[in-house]
């Protein structure tokens, strides 16, 4: 078999003896190495047991094939040394593969078949290369949105790919299984390799501590990649991404409306249940960007407010569907969830929608909130107040800023945020935008609701 040439970096994670974390640009073989790390570790140490997970399903799969790649070809090294199966002529064909295959399972090193989640060898199945008692497992489950279903794991070894995507939450659930095998093997070593994702965070912090050998992988410096490819995605790229994509690096942009580390404290839960009979109920509001059919994303926005406390429970998108049926969407929810006030963007095609659904369920519970026009009147005072973008945004992020707006742990309203930018135009008035605003539209719109009591704002 062809042997990989390694780089020194790999060579490193490979071979270090205890906690690793790397933040490493796409694609420059940190998988491929920690694979290789996985197998090594669950073979020095018997009768251990290792876990791998991911964000999501399809990169702690792709993880644990890596490994199950190397076990297998050490598989067939085990047994080219033991002379291999050698064909019986007075039998079928077919028999003498069911044979083979009873053959390579009775000298091979797997003690079950593997599994798409699991992985066990055998005790004692190669004692010519002192590989004996082995018996080491390796899993890899879903950790789900807080990672308590992995609870009754005792871990030697966890693995953790795209870490920096990975919610604290799960992380801490996690941390607790290693804490027997360190106090009483010296192990309970974590992986954790990722593309960076801003500030803040589990991952983050592995990298400003003196528990982890830390490692920094630039795509500039990985001898796979081509000079012309990285100069194409850096003309293809904003600054930001292509330094957070390829240049590994921990990036707030200077000019980051949410700082990510504000983000992710204020970040506290990641399930929620309206009809969980220990939640005290609150009142409910909905924020409402909409888009044209077929264009963008339509993204919808519910808070929950108690008292001075507001969470932001459930965020969703929608692709592709017509003005009437994003109406009837909102009549639904509005049936589920009896909302206090319904904000939308009122804007260009949303106008009708307002209109439609003023019609369908009042002018006082159906409020436009264009961000860029006057649209709200404030009862009782100047008739010409305007509401405008930094008027929602900046309520938003005071209220994060204070304690008062709570977040519901999902990625897709995580990038949302991270991906909104402010600069100072020539007259020196502030301009808001995001590549992904679609959520956080909804999200500020939503959080005006804490001003509404106040205002006893009124949609004319």
């Amino acid at each position: 078999m062809d042997e990989i040439t390694w780089d020194a970096w790999q060579e490193e994670i490979i071979n270090h003896q205890g906690h690793v974390t790397a933040r490493c640009g796409r694609q420059t073989g940190k998988s491929t190495c920690v694979g290789k790390r996985m197998v090594d570790l669950m073979i020095n140490h018997p009768n251990s047991n290792s876990l791998v997970i991911a964000p999501a399903e399809r990169q702690s799969s792709g993880l644990f094939q890596k490994a199950l790649g190397w076990l297998e070809r050490l598989n067939q090294e085990v047994l080219k040394k033991k002379g291999g199966y050698k064909n019986n002529p007075k039998i079928s064909a077919s028999s003498n593969l069911e044979h083979k295959r009873k053959w390579e399972y009775d000298n091979g090193i797997f003690n079950e078949l593997p599994t798409k989640t699991s992985i066990v060898l055998k005790k004692d199945f190669n004692k010519e290369q002192s590989i004996d008692n082995t018996g080491s497992k390796l899993f890899c489950y879903p950790a789900g949105k807080t990672g308590v279903y992995l609870r009754f794991l005792s871990l030697d070894f966890l693995y953790i790919d795209e870490a920096a995507f990975v919610p604290d939450v799960v992380y801490n659930t996690l941390k607790p299984m290693l804490a027997i095998s360190e106090n009483e093997r010296g192990l309970g070593w974590e992986t954790l390799i990722s593309t960076p994702m801003g500030k803040g965070g589990f991952f983050y912090k592995s990298h400003h501590s003196k528990d982890y050998k830390q490692f920094h992988v630039s795509a500039e410096d990985c001898p796979r990649y081509s000079k012309k490819f990285l100069r194409k995605e850096k003309a293809r790229m904003t600054k930001a991404e292509y330094t957070q994509e390829y240049l590994a690096e921990f990036l707030d942009e200077w000019q980051q409306f949410f700082p990510t580390e504000l983000l992710r404290r204020q970040m506290t839960f990641i399930e929620w249940n309206k009809n969980d009979e220990k939640r005290a109920n609150g009142d409910f509001y909905l924020g409402v960007d909409l888009a044209r059919y077929g264009g963008d994303e339509i993204a919808y926005m519910i808070t929950e407010l108690k008292k001075d406390k507001l969470r932001a429970v459930k965020c969703f998108t929608r692709e592709r569907v017509s003005l009437t049926s994003s109406c009837g969407h909102i009549e639904m929810l509005h049936e589920e969830y009896n909302f206090k006030k319904i904000f939308i963007d009122s804007s260009g095609l949303g106008q009708g929608a307002l209109d439609i659904l003023q019609d369908a369920l009042g002018k006082r519970l159906v409020v436009g909130l264009d961000n860029s026009s006057k649209s709200v009147s404030v009862s009782g005072e100047n008739k010409n107040s305007k509401i405008l973008k930094e008027d929602l945004y900046s309520n938003t992020l005071m209220m994060l800023e204070t304690g008062k707006l709570e977040l519901i742990n999902d990625l897709d309203l995580l990038r949302s945020l991270r991906s909104i930018t402010f600069e100072y135009t020539a007259d020196k008035n502030v301009k808001i935008f995001g590549k992904y605003s679609h959520l956080t539209e909804a999200l500020v719109r939503a959080c005006w609701c804490t001003k509404q009591r106040g205002l006893r704002l009124y949609a004319y």
